[in-house]
């Protein structure tokens, strides 16, 4: 594979310090050195082996996957009616009123605005609430909003947040800012007519580690996670009122005039937010990267910048800017201008704006500084362009077969709470037709073949979404090759563990700063569909993870 390619970035690097409340039964990791005495399970661990540059590009995902969302928007080259027959016309004004309204049932926003264009009768029944509040509810998973406020009209509130509505729709976002990365949830509160994403963050309610009674030299550190979100400084936010709807009088088209239009699909947008964040922030919409594969170059470590990394199944990806190398730069005029990478007006000329095609609705970025002295010849430190991906919900949502997909949280030790994808990707030659049961086959009996042949079978994968010094975000943390009976170990014997399936997985770590990292022998404890337990051999320590239900974080309280 080659030497690893060195950080671009200046990372901040933080260290840890001891934790007494925590011990290892074996080598200590927290002492960097003794990584050293770990031996690796795989040369090269897992991206030589395991994953081809087939798998890398999530060619077994495509097969789910469309190239750009039709809920977006679409556009086209025209954005009128082409002109149709008279007879044509007429025959769809003779229908009746809920036959035209069953028929509009069926179009996305952008063909409801280009219908409503065409003739009155057409736009009475393009305007109708009864459509746009199915469109608002529609980006709002898990969260049933019952009124428009603080808009008049369904049709209002939809036009206020546009193109922004795919934020609320996918909801989970995570980021390639420094190593740790970020999680946030993105929600709509009705109370302020409000898209607003928060940093979502994990703290272990009980310290400390016992020993393990079938090994005394093992020791089980405790972990009960408190799950929550950072309110007091939003990482995003879009206020009706502060995105152009500021008179409760004023009609739909105040919101959605040609240069409001230009100005949100232009390359940036300034988001002036409530909270102690003193920094600015721009919000950027993206467009993904077309035709792209991982390959020899771009295969290790940063992987080019391309976010997200490789481990992580997603349907775009765009290149990111790697920290701590933006110029020192000063901006004339306005800071929403769609400049990029903290140039100059004079460096670079603002940016047009995208087509709805272009965007993607997987991808984002927000650009960050500090504005030193007046807004009109401020100077910009500390600027960075931080990218953010989501997740498809295939890979977070757990099934009969896939029981341990999902958002976990899991204990770091002195790098404290860090959130996981837990990927089960369908094997190319695994059996999908529904397991029946037979004529004298008992339940019992139905359900532990069910077990074998179906749940206890396949990969496992543990990817962090946010990492830490020595791994960071966008890694595999740890991987169980087989579930099933080529990875199987046996039974637990004495508590906690008694009755737990056990099989083998290849622990990942690292120095600081991501160097000479290896995977080294493992065990992963099966506890149940909401709680895992990885035994870390060489370490003598058990750690823990668990399931986060997100949607608990989708309505405002």
């Amino acid at each position: 594979m080659g030497p690893r390619q060195p950080l671009e970035s200046n990372t901040t690097i933080t260290f840890n310090a001891p934790n007494p409340a925590v011990s290892y039964g074996g080598i200590d990791p927290v002492i960097e050195e003794n990584l050293q005495l770990v031996e690796p399970v795989s040369e090269y661990g897992l991206r030589g082996t395991s994953l081809s540059s087939d798998k890398m590009v999530d060619s077994r995902w495509e097969r789910h996957f469309s190239p750009i969302s039709r809920a977006i928007g679409q556009d086209t080259t025209s954005h009128y009616v082409h002109p149709t027959s008279q007879s044509n016309s007429n025959n769809l004004l003779t229908l009746p009123s809920e036959l035209i309204d069953t028929i509009f049932s069926y179009l996305t926003p952008i063909e409801l605005a280009t219908a409503s264009a065409v003739c009155h009768v057409l736009r009475t029944h393009a305007i109708s609430d009864l459509h746009w509040q199915r469109h608002v509810l529609s980006n709002l998973p898990g969260h049933k909003i019952s009124s428009p406020y603080p808009c008049d009209s369904w049709r209002e509130l939809y036009a206020t947040h546009d193109p922004y509505w795919f934020l609320t729709r996918q909801k989970l976002w995570f980021c390639d800012r420094e190593l740790t990365g970020q999680l946030i949830i993105v929600r709509y509160d009705e109370r302020r007519g409000c898209i607003e994403g928060y940093q979502l963050l994990a703290t272990r309610a009980r310290e400390g580690s016992e020993p393990w009674i079938a090994d005394r030299g093992v020791h089980i550190h405790y972990f009960e996670p408190r799950v929550k979100l950072h309110l007091d400084k939003p990482i995003l936010q879009f206020n009706a009122r502060r995105l152009g709807w500021d008179n409760p009088s004023a009609p739909v088209e105040s919101t959605s005039a040609p240069s409001d239009t230009y100005r949100r699909l232009s390359s940036e947008y300034p988001m002036r937010m409530a909270g102690s964040d003193p920094r600015t922030s721009n919000f950027l919409l993206t467009k993904p990267l077309t035709d792209f594969r991982f390959n020899d170059s771009n295969l290790l470590f940063p992987y080019g910048y391309v976010w997200p990394p490789p481990a992580i199944p997603a349907r775009h990806r765009l290149t990111g800017k790697p920290a701590g190398i933006h110029h020192f730069s000063s901006t004339i005029g306005s800071v929403g201008g769609g400049r990029r990478g903290g140039r100059s007006s004079s460096e670079e000329e603002e940016e047009p704006a995208l087509r709805r095609s272009e965007i993607s609705d997987r991808t984002f970025q927000i650009r960050q500084w500090m504005e030193m002295g007046p807004p009109h010849i401020g100077v910009h430190l500390g600027e960075e362009i931080v990218s953010y991906s989501t997740l498809d919900p295939i890979l977070y949502t757990p099934t009969p077969e896939k029981p341990w997909r999902g958002l976990w949280v899991g204990d770091y030790s002195g790098h404290g709470c860090e959130f996981l994808l837990i990927n089960q990707p369908d094997g190319v030659d695994e059996d999908q037709t529904p397991l029946v049961r037979g004529e004298d086959e008992t339940e019992a009996s139905f359900q532990a073949r069910f077990l074998r042949e179906r749940v206890h079978r396949g990969r496992l994968e543990a990817i962090k979404l946010t990492g830490d010094p020595n791994v960071p975000r966008g890694e595999y943390t740890f991987v169980a090759d087989d579930l099933g009976e080529n990875g199987f170990v046996g039974v637990a014997q004495d508590p906690p563990f008694l009755g737990t399936r056990v099989v083998k997985s290849k622990g990942h770590i690292a120095a600081m700063g991501f160097f000479d990292d290896k995977y080294m022998e493992s065990q992963l404890l099966l506890l149940s569909h909401n709680r895992l337990a990885q035994y870390w051999v060489s370490f003598g320590h058990i750690s823990f993870y668990e399931r986060v239900n997100i949607d608990q974080f989708l309505v405002p309280k």
